[in-house]
């Protein structure tokens, strides 16, 4: 951040509205089995007076494809204004997308998936028809508009039903149709099936690296092999890598990491256990700061909607400015309202008027940090002050974001904040970069003020639902973190 922030949106109701588009080839005998088809489900995610969000899934039930194209007509003078994991083109009501690099190719039986904002004037209906790489897929359409309404309730109710015990974070992301972008941890796996690297450290005495990896699939970190690198030396964290796939890794802002005026965080400064196993965080004492441009690899820009989470400290905090992870400028300047969209956690009362000493779970938005709809005090905030503590944000670009956090160790995520964004951050206008644990405006040429620790986090394309978030909350506190 760099040092003003303002909110104002108009909430949406998520409500589905799918269809599911079955070829007719899936019908045919086995010879022809692998002829195209496809399967597409439509949901209108949020709608607002004039507006709407969708999701769009595409599953493969013909042969494999490497590139695709899926085309449909809107029948209700629909008109598309943003979308990610894509790109289109639209000529009155005949609609096209097109993969992007990374996800173009899609096996058999495989699915993608992409989302858009768009308008409407007097109804909303879906499609009724969609076409893949020239091929129709033909099938029953029961579309629902969901309702335009008013802001939901300040509390968050428990998920219903639980997230399966193979699931991570990221799978729960993108069984909620918001795929993670970028996931980021020192202590765990955050997909049941990665089996990668976590983060690299450096030690001193030959400045040598390591990666350090997990110690099963969707397992802990092998905190083993970092101790036994680094020991009778020091060692730095150099790179966080993204477990996404989508090459996302946050370097330090620092020589020898990507440029920059500060260090890189000591790699042994705090470990705990993840479910009885001895990991270390990504413990940040000041001056330190990692960072990544992810604007060509898949993080939000402009007005598309994002969310994302973390698991962080309620007893390592200060007032310093700022303790984020999120959208942040690919310039690393403080480039306007919008700019950012990141998750602020510390005791900064940035506009004065707060109620206690916190911390406090706020959104950077550039130009301050917001506990809520305006720069006035939110009297919904609430101080998270355990070891471990969940920070979620989330933003549809134009309209809505939320604020919610809770203990990480126990207990349903707490709404801060559900409602209109800050009067100058609609619509929103970030970058795409991704910052953690500074602000936006560090570190080219200044240092990092803020002190915080990190255990883990991820930011996904599309606005999350409350079940999503609420699954992701469950898992999280049955990680085990002690």
């Amino acid at each position: 951040m760099r040092q003003t922030r303002l909110p104002h949106r108009r909430p949406a109701l998520i409500t589905a509205a799918a269809l599911l588009l079955v070829s007719a080839a899936a019908a045919q005998t086995e010879a022809s089995a692998a002829a195209a088809g496809c399967q597409v489900t439509y949901s209108v995610s949020s709608s607002w007076q004039g507006g709407f969000g969708a999701n769009v899934t595409i599953t493969n039930l013909g042969d494999a494809v490497d590139g695709w194209r899926l085309t449909w007509s809107f029948t209700a003078g629909q008109t598309i204004t943003q979308l990610w994991n894509g790109s289109y083109t639209q000529t009155g009501a005949q609609t096209t997308v097109t993969n992007v690099s990374y996800n173009a190719s899609i096996p058999t039986n495989g699915t993608t998936s992409f989302g858009f904002n768009g308008t409407w004037n007097g109804s909303n209906p879906a499609p009724t028809s969609f076409s893949l790489n020239g091929t129709t897929c033909t099938g029953g359409v029961n579309p629902t508009n969901p309702p335009t309404t008013g802001p939901p309730s300040p509390t968050t109710p428990p998920p219903t039903t639980p997230p399966p015990s193979t699931s991570q974070p990221c799978d729960i992301y993108t069984a909620g149709g918001t795929p993670c972008v970028a996931a980021h941890s020192t202590t765990r796996a955050l997909y049941a099936a990665y089996n990668g690297s976590l983060y690299q450290v450096r030690r001193s005495s030959d400045n040598t690296t390591r990666n350090i990896g997990v110690l099963s699939p969707g397992g802990r970190a092998n905190a083993a092999t970092q101790d036994s690198f680094c020991a009778n030396t020091t060692c730095v964290i150099t790179i966080i890598y993204d477990q996404s796939g989508r090459g996302n890794n946050l370097g330090y802002q620092g020589a020898g990491g990507i440029g920059g005026a500060v260090q890189p965080a000591v790699a042994t400064r705090e470990s705990v256990t993840v479910g009885g196993d001895k990991v270390y965080s990504l413990y940040i004492p000041g001056n330190s700061s990692y960072w990544r441009d992810g604007h060509l690899t898949g993080v939000p820009t402009g007005a598309a909607p994002e969310g994302m989470y973390m698991v962080t400290s309620g007893t390592h905090v200060n007032s310093g400015c700022c303790f984020d992870y999120g959208n942040s400028e690919t310039t690393r300047r403080a480039d306007g309202r919008g700019t950012m969209d990141a998750i602020y956690f510390g005791t900064s009362c940035w506009f004065g008027g707060c109620s206690g000493s916190g911390p406090w779970v706020q959104a950077d938005l550039e130009w301050g940090l917001f506990p809520g709809g305006s720069s006035s005090w939110n009297p919904n905030q609430r101080a998270f002050t355990s070891k471990f503590v969940t920070a979620t944000l989330k933003n549809n670009g134009t309209t809505r974001f939320a604020i919610k956090g809770s203990n990480a160790q126990s207990g349903s995520l707490y709404t801060l904040w559900d409602g209109s964004l800050p009067s100058g951050y609609n619509p929103m206008k970030k970058q795409g970069a991704i910052i953690l644990g500074s602000g936006g405006d560090c570190c080219i040429d200044n240092s990092n003020q803020s002190v915080g620790t990190f255990y883990e986090g991820a930011m996904v394309a599309g606005y999350p639902s409350d079940a999503t978030e609420n699954a992701v909350q469950a898992n999280i506190t049955a990680a085990g973190y002690r």
